[in-house]
């Protein structure tokens, strides 16, 4: 991936301070989707990312994991698999907890979602301390799917969230 996308994305890439609660700079996407250009550009790096691996399906975390998740597996043609919060998904489902930053939360997935040996891409906007990926990778294993890489638009390097990823490869194109 050519150095001025990276550069041009992480300039785009807005901090908010203190939200959504004092202490925490939030890293806004939202210029980087508000851009045709710079979106096309954000999926280009996943889809580089991804090429040339078998995989069955895509992951992506709720709810800006969808947005980058679900452009790549269409492109792939592969299917693509929404882990949700928790009472947001409408059929039977396997859920696990997580620890945020600042607070707790529940996700969600289909129990028919990956079938057993799938290869699964996980795909967020944002790895931060690790609890919701690592949740997300507790869920495909519980439905037994093979969790072959994370991928990520921003890691938080300082919070050391790819530890609880462990073993699982973990990719992050924009790392502060």
């Amino acid at each position: 991936m050519p150095d001025d996308v990276i550069a041009r994305l992480r300039a785009a890439v807005r901090d908010v301070p203190d939200f959504p609660k004092k202490g925490i700079v939030f890293k806004d996407i939202t210029p980087v989707l508000n851009d045709g250009t710079l979106f096309h550009s954000s999926i280009d790096i996943f889809l580089d990312r991804c090429r040339g691996k078998q995989i069955d399906k895509i992951v992506g975390i709720d709810a800006r994991g969808f947005l980058f998740g679900s452009a790549v597996a269409y492109q792939l043609g592969v299917g693509f698999v929404p882990l949700r919060k928790k009472g947001r998904l409408p059929y039977k489902t396997e859920s696990a907890k997580y620890s945020l930053e600042y607070g707790e939360a529940e996700m969600e997935l289909h129990i028919d979602a990956i079938k057993r040996g799938e290869k699964i891409v996980l795909i967020d906007d944002l790895l931060a301390t690790g609890g919701t990926s690592a949740s997300a990778a507790t869920l495909i294993k519980k439905v037994e799917g093979d969790l072959i890489e994370a991928i990520f638009l921003i890691e938080l390097e300082f919070l050391h969230g790819r530890e609880k990823l462990a073993p699982t490869p973990v990719t992050a194109f924009l790392k502060y």
